[in-house]
């Protein structure tokens, strides 16, 4: 039920903040968002958009005069424009597609536009009207000659996003038939599932646009090569490569203000997703290629410009937090200058920043700081009145040496009703990616308060693979699921007990989701000793299935030395969890959604009627509408009410009287 602040961004004149806010509305069993405006200097937010209307993505005219936002008319997002001052928002697209992103000219005279097309059809309206016949066919069957068939979430229509441009008129609405920039793209602009507009960008004179894609092909499902594009926004010529010299991951440009310097981020090993992100420079005379910040051993996410142009802004995440860092673009140095917890949004103006920031015990707010990060000042307080009340467990973190010798970090957080001299029963948990970090953030599925608020500590590792800690570290886990990250785990689990002493070692549960599930699936059969249950979500049971169900290939096939199931068939089963049935001895509760097909469901099927079939006493927790995640909030009432009733019941204190009868 906390409310959910996120996407801010700056009014031109750097005044005010526009930004989104999502409420649960637990009847209806979604969120719902809206457009609020908080001044820089204080004063209580606004909401500019009534929750009704559902809008999101909010950003500012080129006047500051008006904010332009996402919302549905009719069932179709559209996009709209409301004034700074307030009233009544006005639609300005009128599209028979979804508007999925957008982002306007700098002088706000046109405006580029994602929508998903049969990239056949000249028209938007061509799309539509298939749609429509395909919904009137009575066969419901769809032939495919080519991967992805599903991606993420998602069956494939066919139909790809396709950057589009349009004209706005004097009167600020959108005008005639978006012109498509991206067309010969065989490819999503931006990416799915997951991309947004920082894949694309104007020139500062609004001449041209650039844009990252991955030309489809046949080879989609296994290849990592995005490249940034150049093109007219007159659309008077086609797309041109200007990273085709790197077969590896290329995206999110970012034109200098002065539009000489086209920044960007790029990895240097094709088909490696967790390969670090370096910061590049292309100089658009000249032609010439630079690395920004090489030295700098952190994975960038996308990147903001200082007015000045003397620094660029990332944030990434770094021991154990998620912090914004300054980096100067002369010297490379890289500063950490906003910290303490994770930074999951920022906007950068003339003289100063916002920032969104979240940690262990508090959920995202707005803050505001100079441009070096200094003076920060909380500007919104959206969830103080729920956190009035509410006790949270104390976070420590620690590090241990872990396999191969290195420093490996994790934390420990104290139940919220702890009491010095007594023992907890222990949450231990696994994180996913695996290239991903157990970090001080407020998660909203896997919040270690959540367990801490339910009486348990709760001990969770960074084990090899994890991010934050330099990419040899990041590195590690390829081709080594279940080594070094199990020493790590069980080498961390021996450190937490010997310097928490309140960690019950004789009541302790492992869970973990994605990754997390695979190495819960992992220690069932290798290292069930320490616990009284496992929880595993969404993860991997057999390897070798999962080799040939899941859709991003790429990602599986590098985890297995760049090989196939077929090519190298005991890569995949070196750890495999489904060889290691007949040790299971721990109670298993075993979650999945259906509509996961990153880790489809006959994985979660498979362990549960392994632990059937084993005797072994077992749940299985489905939900036909989740995919790798649990989104809904009933449905994540119910998957925390489940999982932590499985957790008390497995960790109980016997009853001494009961016990000597």
């Amino acid at each position: 039920m906390m409310e959910r602040v996120s996407d801010p961004s700056l009014s031109p004149d750097g005044r005010q903040i526009a930004f989104s806010l999502r409420q649960t509305d637990y009847e209806a069993n979604k969120g719902r968002n809206s457009v609020w405006l908080a001044g820089v200097g204080g004063g209580a937010p606004k909401r500019l958009t009534e929750q009704a209307l559902n809008a999101s993505s909010p950003r500012w005219s080129a006047d500051g005069a008006g904010v332009y936002f996402l919302a549905a008319k009719d069932g179709v997002s559209q996009l709209w424009q409301a004034d700074a001052k307030g009233g009544a928002a006005r639609q300005i697209t009128w599209s028979p597609l979804d508007v999925n992103n957008f982002k306007f000219s700098p002088d706000g005279k046109r405006v580029l536009l994602s929508f998903d097309v049969f990239t056949d059809c000249d028209t938007l309206a061509c799309t539509q009207q298939r749609l429509d016949a395909r919904k009137a066919d009575k066969a419901s069957g769809t032939v495919y000659d080519k991967l992805f068939v599903r991606h993420w979430d998602t069956w494939s229509d066919g139909r790809r996003s396709q950057l589009f441009i349009a004209e706005v008129g004097a009167d600020g609405r959108v005008q005639g038939e978006p012109h498509r920039l991206s067309k010969g793209i065989d490819g999503d602009v931006p990416s799915k599932p997951f991309g947004d507009d920082s894949e694309y960008a104007f020139s500062p004179d609004g001449a041209t646009v650039y844009f990252d894609a991955r030309i489809a092909g046949t080879t989609e499902p296994w290849s990592t090569n995005f490249d940034i594009y150049a093109v007219p926004a007159d659309g008077s010529a086609a797309p041109k490569n200007l990273t085709a010299d790197n077969p590896a991951w290329d995206g999110y440009p970012l034109p200098s203000a002065d539009g000489k310097k086209l920044y960007w981020l790029a990895m240097k090993r094709p088909g490696f997703e967790a390969d670090r992100f370096g910061i590049w420079a292309l100089d658009l005379a000249t032609g010439a290629k630079k690395e920004i910040a090489p030295n700098w051993d952190r994975s960038a996410s996308a990147l903001k410009e200082s007015a000045d142009g003397k620094t660029l802004y990332t944030t990434t995440d770094d021991k154990g937090e998620h912090p914004l860092f300054a980096i100067d673009v002369a010297s490379g140095k890289a500063a950490r200058i906003v910290d303490g917890g994770g930074v999951v949004g920022f906007d950068v103006g003339k003289k100063g920043m916002v920032v969104a920031r979240q940690d262990f015990r508090h959920p995202t707010d707005l803050y505001t700081a100079d441009l070096r990060g200094k003076g920060l000042k909380q500007v919104t307080r959206f969830n103080a009145g729920r956190l009035k009340d509410i006790r949270f467990g104390e976070p420590t973190f620690f590090t241990f040496q872990g396999a191969n010798g290195d420093s490996v970090q994790g934390y420990v957080v104290k139940p919220a009703n702890y009491r010095a001299g007594k023992k907890y029963p222990v949450a231990f948990i696994i994180h996913g990616g695996p290239q991903g970090a157990m970090t001080s953030d407020f998660h909203y599925r896997w919040n270690p308060q959540t367990y801490a608020g339910q009486g348990f500590a709760v001990v969770a590792i960074n084990f090899h693979g994890s991010t934050g800690y330099g990419q040899k570290f990041t590195d590690a886990i390829s081709g080594d699921w279940g080594g070094a990250p199990l020493e790590d785990l069980k080498l961390g689990w021996a450190a937490a007990l010997e310097n928490f002493r309140f960690l019950d070692r004789d009541r302790a549960c492992a869970l973990g989701a994605s990754y997390g599930g695979f190495m819960a699936y992992w220690i069932a059969g290798v290292w069930n000793e320490p616990w009284k249950c496992i929880v595993a979500h969404d993860g991997v049971f057999d390897a070798r299935m999962m080799g040939y169900s899941t859709e991003e290939l790429w990602f599986d096939e590098w985890e297995h030395g760049g090989k196939t199931p077929y090519e190298d068939p005991a890569a995949y089963e070196k750890f495999n969890p489904v060889n290691h049935v007949k040790n299971w001895r721990a109670p298993i509760l075993v979650v999945h959604g259906e509509q996961d097909f990153r880790i489809p469901l006959e994985q979660g099927i498979a362990a549960f009627t392994a632990a059937q079939r084993r005797g072994i006493p077992s749940q299985f927790l489905h939900f036909p509408d989740e995919n790798h995640w649990v989104l809904k909030p009933h449905n994540s009432v119910l998957w925390h009410d489940t999982v932590n009733a499985w957790l008390k019941q497995w960790t109980a204190v016997e009853d001494k009287k009961e016990k000597k009868k």
